[in-house]
C-alpha cells in the first residue's frame, strides 16, 4: 500500500492555494495522467468527481469524494473505480509571511496485486511529477511570488 507524507512552502495565500487543489474540473488541463474530469455534484463544503486516469494504454475512472473547508483544508475520500482505498488530505496553513505551508498526504491501495506492485515501483517518481505540476500551475496562476493574478486566477476566485 503506497503511503506518503510531505509539507511544501509556497509563496501563495492559503486561499489561493485551496483555490488551486479544489479546481478539480481543470485537472485535466495540468495534472499528467488525467485525460478527463466530471464533476458530479459541487458545493462550498462538498464534490464528488470522476477523474479519468491513463498509463498508456490502461484508462481507469475513480470517483472520490471531496470534502472542503476553506481555506484550510481538503480531504478526498474513495467512492469508486479500481482501488481498495484511497485516502487524500490537504492542509493550508498560513506561514505568517503572505506565504502557505502545505501539508499533503496520500494512502491507497490497487484491489488488483499486480496494479500494487507496478504503483510500488512508480509511485515515487509518479508523485514527484504530480506534486510539480501542481507547483507549476500555481506558477501560472499566481505568477512565482504569489502577488500576480491571471485571468484564470480571477475566475476561479469568482
Amino acid at each position: 500500500m503506497p503511503r506518503h507524507a510531505e509539507t511544501r512552502h509556497l509563496p501563495y495565500s492559503p486561499e489561493q492555494v485551496f483555490d488551486l487543489v479544489a479546481d478539480v474540473a481543470r485537472y485535466g488541463e495540468f495534472l499528467p495522467w488525467v485525460s478527463a474530469v466530471r464533476v458530479r455534484s459541487n458545493s462550498e463544503t462538498e464534490m464528488v468527481a470522476d477523474l479519468i486516469v491513463g498509463f498508456s494504454a490502461l484508462r481507469e475512472t475513480f470517483t472520490s469524494k471531496v470534502n472542503k473547508v476553506r481555506p484550510s483544508e481538503l480531504s478526498v475520500d474513495y467512492v469508486d473505480g479500481p482501488l481498495k482505498h484511497l485516502r487524500n488530505e490537504w492542509a493550508f496553513r498560513p506561514d505568517g509571511q503572505g506565504g502557505t505551508i502545505v501539508d499533503f498526504s496520500v494512502d491507497f491501495a490497487f484491489r488488483s496485486t499486480l496494479f500494487e506492485r507496478i504503483a510500488g515501483q512508480m509511485f515515487d517518481r509518479a508523485l514527484r511529477k504530480m506534486i510539480g505540476a501542481f507547483e507549476e500551475r500555481a506558477k501560472a496562476l499566481y505568477g512565482s511570488d504569489g502577488s500576480g493574478i491571471s485571468s484564470s486566477s480571477a475566475h476561479n476566485a469568482a
